[in-house]
């Protein structure tokens, strides 16, 4: 005979009494205890009277109304525990006990009561069963996980007993450090032991007589919260995350490479030993030997995964080869020994390292912080090599099996049109801060920086070129007094003619805030030997389809990368194809015969306009379009309002066919990238005295000026001169393989005097005649 459900929100004196949902037919009754029960707030089903058999199952029970979230869910009865000890649960055991007391039958759903009911039965339900096998499946790994850490303790435990075997114990023996993030142990069994009980009850009451199969949702979870403790230790060799943010290993270890600047001389020792045969040789191979025995000490400290396999004596084992064409840095590429043998189950062997020293004369140069900072958000979004380990004055990153590219690569059709394809993808995929928008232009606030240091040095010079001629020349160092001033003129007049143009410069844009506007996240320094080509292991490389081949290209070292407008960095990378910086006999000199063409600065920047990268940033404040995501501001007396849409059609959600068909379309699309490429070129040709002024303070911030003494001039206000003798021995002794950054400064200011000239800015008769006899013009 069925019973129908009662009407939980009656108020009938007498209700009949009431069962948990979850129990069974044959289960006797139980009275709960008191404080349970009121903590309990379960939908319940009603049950033939039983005759009462105490005096407390005769009263009658409350009734209260539920809510619908309560009116859907049954919660199986908790038995008290025995003692404090027995009820300590894990926290995953909690939260698996508390979803299995949220499982829900469908018959548990409150239907009408004026409709006839069925009888009462339990049947197998889908949600059950799925908690049931996610719980227990959490169960096992638990108990997996417990059983290692036991075998370990008890490793642990044998090999401490022996070590203390031949020591006699006085006392026994205590820890002096508290556990800490853990429980005790015999509990946490019995709370496993009775999360399996709660299980049994529940496949029971549900029918159930093994461990249902369903869809692993909890083992995926576990296995993301598995790999995310990973990443809680203490960072060790590549690039890590923890939070979305990024975990580089760091050290205050100084590295000392001013005895090992040579391009020769780190490879591993020759058994032959043929090379100890010279005094000078001898020397070398020590100084190296103690570099590489320094370096294996800094991969230790920094844990650099597989190098601890590299004994700290070995450094004769290792090979290590500077690598040329870096010209702010010393780089290194670090080869561990080849005997090291199959590293044991699960370890792994050394890899290649590339490790860059920093340059003596870069402190006052580059901001080391905000470059990390750099190098940390662009490791989020996965550009350029991986970042393993810094220590004071350098850093070891990931090393790729690439090639760099040479000043001839620049000019070929398929690598130019990479190179423009990965510029966009970096314009596009990096964000800009707030802040870096409010300072504006990044070769600005370089200048800006620089300038009081750059006024000093070249105050200096151009005092040393006015008192005597040429003719004291006395070795290399003074070689640019041949071609007149260090600036093509007097250091006020340079100043002069830079501030002008700058001046001119945001008067053609029509303000700052045109230019804030136009600044994306730039590069500043594409030169040939800051972009890779890497050369893929396998044939089935994603890299070798023809989609993605670009990619083969990596651009490295963002110590300058920071905000610019795209035509400035344009301008930087078609002035870096006048330069061959392996040119052995004249790597300083700016050849402007070799500025790319127009047709090649055509080519380069209409790849640009064209790349659709496939992975903009999220945070970009416009939607990546066709072209241009943001189509640049023609340089012009005013702003030029650029992006703006002459027809409603555009924004018809129904409209299937442009205005005038396809063809139409077509044609003024293909006029629109037209116009933003010329806009484009145009821009790169206003930027490139600036980008030239730019490389004129770096040229003279990294030069070594003999006699020049900056914190002398800055503390006593004089010409901050100093023991020029000891200077020249100092530099002669460590510059051997050196590059003439004051020729390089000069060639560049020949090639600035070109573009002001040109321009209209000044006139080539006023100019010295040093000058006008050197003077640089970009043909194109």
């Amino acid at each position: 005979m069925s019973t129908p459900t009662p009407d939980l929100t009656s108020r009938e004196p007498h209700p009949p009494p009431l069962r948990s949902a979850m129990k069974q037919d044959d289960d006797g009754e139980k009275t709960p205890d008191s404080s349970i029960a009121s903590a309990m707030k379960a939908v319940q089903i009603a049950e033939p009277e039983p005759e009462p058999s105490s005096p407390d199952e005769s009263l009658p029970k409350r009734q209260y109304s539920a809510g619908l979230a309560k009116r859907l869910s049954g919660r199986p009865f908790v038995p008290a525990p025995s003692s404090s000890k027995s009820s300590l649960l894990t926290q995953g055991s909690l939260e698996a006990l508390s979803g299995l007391s949220r499982t829900m039958s469908p018959q548990q759903i409150q239907e009408d009561p004026a409709q006839p009911q069925p009888p009462h039965r339990h049947r197998i339900d889908v949600v059950g069963e799925r908690i049931i096998a996610q719980v227990a499946d959490w169960l096992e790994h638990e108990r997996v996980k417990r059983r290692d850490r036991k075998t370990r303790r008890a490793h642990g435990s044998r090999r401490k007993n022996r070590h203390e075997s031949t020591e006699e114990a006085s006392e026994p023996t205590t820890s002096t450090h508290a556990r800490r993030f853990s429980i005790d142990s015999q509990s946490s069994d019995v709370s496993l032991d009775r999360l399996q009980k709660i299980i049994d009850d529940s496949m029971s009451s549900l029918g159930l007589s093994a461990i249902p199969h369903h869809s692993p949702r909890l083992g995926r979870k576990l296995h993301r919260r598995r790999r995310s403790t990973v990443t809680h230790k203490t960072a060790s060799s590549d690039t890590e995350f923890y939070d979305g943010d990024v975990l580089v290993p760091t050290c205050d270890g100084v590295l000392d490479n001013s005895k090992t600047m040579s391009y020769t001389g780190g490879a591993a020792a020759d058994e032959e030993g043929s090379s100890a045969t010279k005094r000078k040789e001898e020397k070398e191979r020590k100084a190296w030997l103690s570099f590489k025995r320094e370096i294996i000490r800094l991969t230790h400290t920094l844990r650099l995964k597989g190098w601890r396999r590299v004994s700290l004596e070995s450094g004769d084992t290792i090979s290590v080869e500077r690598l040329s064409g870096a010209l702010t840095n010393a780089v290194y590429v670090v080869v561990p020994p080849m005997d090291l043998g199959q590293p044991e189950s699960g370890k792994k062997n050394p890899a290649k390292l590339l490790l860059r020293v920093y340059g003596p004369q870069v402190e006052h140069i580059i901001d080391r912080e905000n470059e990390l900072s750099v190098l940390r958000r662009l490791a989020r979004k996965k550009i350029g090599p991986r970042l393993l380990g810094t220590f004071a004055n350098g850093r070891f990153e990931q090393y790729l099996n690439a090639i760099t590219l040479t000043a001839d690569d620049l000019k070929d059709p398929d690598t130019s049109k990479s190179i423009a394809k990965r510029m966009r993808e970096l314009h596009d995929g990096m964000e800009l801060l707030e802040d870096e928008k409010d300072g504006g232009p990044a070769v600005l606030k370089n200048w800006d920086s620089w300038l009081e240091r750059i006024s000093q040095a070249i105050s200096f010079l151009d005092a040393k070129l006015l008192e005597g001629s040429s003719a004291s020349v006395r070795n290399t160092a003074d070689a640019w007094k041949d071609y007149g001033f260090i600036c093509g003129t007097d250091w006020p007049t340079f100043k002069a003619m830079f501030d002008k143009y700058r001046q001119h410069l945001f008067d053609r844009y029509g303000g700052a805030n045109v230019v804030r506007d136009q600044l994306v996240f730039c590069h500043n320094d594409t030169q040939y030997g800051n972009i890779l080509r890497v050369r893929p292991d396998d044939k089935k490389s994603p890299l070798l389809q023809p989609h993605y081949e670009h990619k083969q290209l990596v651009v490295i070292d963002f110590e300058y990368a920071a905000a610019n407008v795209r035509g400035y960095e344009f301008a930087n990378h078609f002035s870096e194809w006048c330069y061959d910086y392996h040119d052995e006999a004249r790597p300083f000199v700016c050849d402007a015969d070799r500025y790319p063409t127009p047709e090649e600065q055509y080519r380069l920047i209409k790849s640009y306009v064209n790349h659709r990268p496939e992975y903009p940033h999220a945070g970009a404040s416009t939607p990546v379009l066709s072209p241009l995501a943001t189509p640049p501001t023609r340089p012009s007396a005013g702003p030029v309002v650029a992006g703006s849409s002459s027809s409603i059609v555009e924004f018809m959600l129904d409209a299937r066919v442009p205005p005038g068909g396809w063809k139409e379309e077509e044609k003024r699309q293909e006029a629109d990238a037209d116009e933003q490429i010329k806009s484009l070129i145009e821009e790169a040709r206003l930027w490139r005295p600036i980008c030239s002024a730019m490389w004129i303070a770096w040229g003279i911030m990294q030069a070594k000026i003999p006699g020049f003494d900056p914190e002398a001039t800055a503390d006593n206000g004089q010409d901050g001169q100093s023991d020029a003798a000891g200077s020249h021995e100092e530099d002669e002794e460590g510059d051997d393989h050196g590059f003439d950054y004051l020729r390089y400064t000069q060639e560049r200011a020949m090639f600035f005097w070109g573009d002001c000239v040109a321009q209209g800015f000044a006139k080539l008769e006023d100019l010295p005649e040093v000058l006008r006899n050197n003077i640089k013009f970009a043909k194109h």
